[in-house]
């Protein structure tokens, strides 16, 4: 038996040796690539928070003393302490979350996945403790570099620094390769005192007796006042020769590090003085995405940052070969469309290679800017170099859009700024849970005023209204994908002159239309199955794409009003969508059709795989032929409009008083 199996409770850490506690991190390490290469998940983030998690876990008492992961994706390691060993189904339907979950476990706060927000709860947290009269009580925050080029880390940073009572302690996970730790002989001997000299600083008596001298020099007049700023000089010049503070050094908070963050006893140690502290402290940690794991190590692009599916000896992929992702189309599409157009340039949150801007940035490294985890700022900024004469194409994940929606209507779309924003993981995305699924767009952005949205349905029209979109001068554009492989060609049999896609008519050459299928983006398949089954009952069903969903193109409101029941498909939730717009421009036509809105309830879904998800909540091909069945038989409301001769149902008509 190992002793991983042994912890049920961070309690359990506290009875083991310096000895234990390494092998404790080695099973820990191996038994994350052991699970997460059959699952697939983060690994490389998991892999280098091991002994961080461990001190963590040792210093602290949680959940009394409050841990807060900023993102969350590094929150394996927290799991397995906290009694949570069965990650068979990590990250599938029914399994472990691969985020805090409150639902899991009491000793997890914040399930948001969205970077840069933990040090805004540590703030509202440690204020509840203060104000309630439990001061004793810690707010822990474990929150990586890059998380720290978010703006929102900076004003809770400003507002954490400004009262030195509250127990917050930020731990800085600083893996970044351009971190590298100093090495050599005397970096070892002034490594060797840091923690005597940390020791020293962070003692309340030196403190109190700093604040002493400040005080006492300063009201003694010039000649105090002289030498408490030649005196305060002397320490911070001997203090940054000792041990550098880097960008850490005028916030206002007591600094400890940069320690080893894989050194057990050195991150309890800084973690002890910190606890004692009393007050805001960062510790300054230095790691190694995917430490311990040669394969992750050796990969050059993120560490193995986030795999599938792995051989855990080799770390290569295990099946999905040559399948083609909707990532990987825009990749090709838009590094051409650079070839062509030098205005072209494009904008990434710390996401060059997630969101397929790796093959511009190759061949144009000039014209691709990384601004960070900074969505807010990648908006403003793209419309500033719309001012300029060039045209930004922004690469996002559909949900972290909701965090620059401000600068979307204020910055770009009131400026009428030419700026194509592409939203990778539209709709449900699946194993990431709630706070990944990109499901929000649909409804956020038909409030924009002059926004032009594409919903492609496969990576022909991909390519197609990507050109179509950067060809937009005067207005934002926006171009959404779903997760994962591209799936089939979906060809039309006819382009009407607006340019909506007409996929199918059945029965072909019928004078009887009952039903008008409209389908956003990747639904086509599902769409074209409802029309399938919808024939197989004897009801006829006119089956289009409209390719821009935004604004409405003229020939939906035309062809619903020649229908008896307009169906609109979407994989973004009904409330404010496609559907929602489309029977808003029918009202405004005088088109008084019946219309059904088919997509996501207005609900946080729990994480599982795409179809999982779809069926949950009864997107499937089956229950919207066998609802819009049931509307065209007058049994279930909207209902469709009567066959001429035929008497309107009564189902939905408000009682005769």
């Amino acid at each position: 038996m190992g002793l991983l199996e042994t912890i049920h409770s961070p309690q359990d850490l506290t009875r083991l040796s310096g000895q234990q506690l390494s092998r404790l991190a080695a099973e820990i390490r191996a038994f994350l690539i052991r699970t997460v290469s059959r699952t697939g998940g983060h690994l490389g983030p998991n892999l280098g928070v091991v002994e961080l998690t461990i001190g963590i876990h040792r210093v602290f008492d949680s959940p009394r003393d409050s841990i807060v992961f900023d993102t969350g994706h590094q929150s394996y390691v927290h799991k397995l302490l906290t009694g949570r060993q069965n990650f068979d189904s990590l990250r599938q339907q029914g399994g472990l979350s691969g985020y805090p979950s409150r639902a899991e476990s009491v000793h997890d706060v914040v399930e948001s996945s969205h970077a840069s927000a933990s040090l805004s709860w540590a703030d509202g947290i440690s204020r509840a403790r203060m104000l309630n009269g439990e001061e004793d009580r810690s707010a822990v925050v474990l929150i990586g570099d890059g998380a720290l080029t978010g703006g929102m880390a900076w004003e809770a940073i400003n507002n954490i620094a400004a009262d030195k009572r509250r127990r917050v302690v930020i731990v800085v996970n600083d893996n970044g390769r351009s971190y590298a730790p100093t090495i050599g002989g005397v970096a070892d001997y002034l490594a060797s005192l840091r923690p005597t000299l940390d020791s020293v600083r962070t003692h309340r008596v030196y403190e109190g007796t700093l604040d002493w001298w400040k005080r006492k020099l300063q009201n003694g007049g010039a000649v105090g006042r002289f030498a408490y700023k030649s005196l305060h000089a002397t320490k911070k010049g001997v203090k940054d020769w000792w041990a550098p503070q880097g960008l850490f050094e005028d916030l206002g908070m007591k600094y400890i590090g940069p320690i080893n963050g894989h050194d057990l006893a050195a991150v309890e140690h800084a973690l002890t003085q910190a606890k004692n502290y009393g007050g805001p402290v960062i510790v300054h940690a230095i790691t190694e995405k995917g430490h311990g794991y040669a394969p992750a190590r050796a990969d050059e692009a993120d560490q193995f940052h986030a795999v599938g599916i792995i051989d855990p000896e080799t770390g290569e992929p295990i099946g999905a070969g040559g399948v083609q992702s909707w990532t990987s189309v825009f990749a090709e599409e838009i590094a051409a469309i650079a070839d062509e157009r030098k205005d072209i340039v494009g904008i990434t949150g710390a996401m060059l290679i997630p969101v397929g801007l790796h093959k511009f940035a190759a061949k144009h490294p000039d014209r691709v800017f990384d601004v960070g985890i900074a969505e807010q700022h990648a908006l403003t900024s793209a419309a500033g170099m719309a001012f300029g004469g060039l045209h930004p194409v922004i690469g996002l994940y559909a949900t972290f859009l909701n965090r620059a929606f401000d600068q979307l209507l204020m910055d770009v779309a009131l400026h009428k700024a030419g700026v194509t924003i592409v939203l990778d993981r539209s709709g449900v995305t699946g194993p990431d849970g709630a706070s990944h699924h990109g499901m929000w767009d649909l409804s956020m952005l038909q409030i924009v005023p002059g926004l032009h949205l594409a919903a492609p349905r496969d990576a022909t029209r991909l390519r197609e209204e990507l050109r179509e979109a950067v060809a937009i001068g005067d207005a934002p554009s926006v171009v959404r994908y779903s997760k994962g492989n591209v799936g089939v060609e979906v060809e039309a049999v006819e382009r009407l002159p607006d340019g909506v896609d007409v996929l199918c008519r059945r029965p072909a050459g019928s004078r009887q239309n009952d039903v008008l299928i409209v389908s956003v983006g990747a639904m086509s398949e599902l769409a074209l199955d409802v029309s399938n089954r919808l024939g197989a009952q004897g009801i006829s069903s006119t089956v289009i794409d409209p390719r821009w969903v935004l604004p409405v193109a003229r020939s939906v409101i035309q062809l619903a009003a020649e229908h008896r029941i307009v169906v609109v498909i979407e994989d973004g939730v009904r409330a404010g969508g496609v559907g929602s717009r489309i029977r808003q421009e029918m009202r405004s036509a005088g088109v008084d059709t019946a219309l059904n809105e088919v997509g996501l309830p207005v609900e946080f879904l729990d994480h599982g795989s795409r179809s999982e998800v779809l069926e949950r909540v009864g997107l499937t091909a089956r229950k919207v032929a066998q609802d819009t069945v049931e509307q065209v038989l007058g049994t279930k409301v909207p209902v469709a409009r009567p066959l001429p001769g035929e008497v309107p149902s009564a189902t939905g008509q408000l009682p005769k008083l």
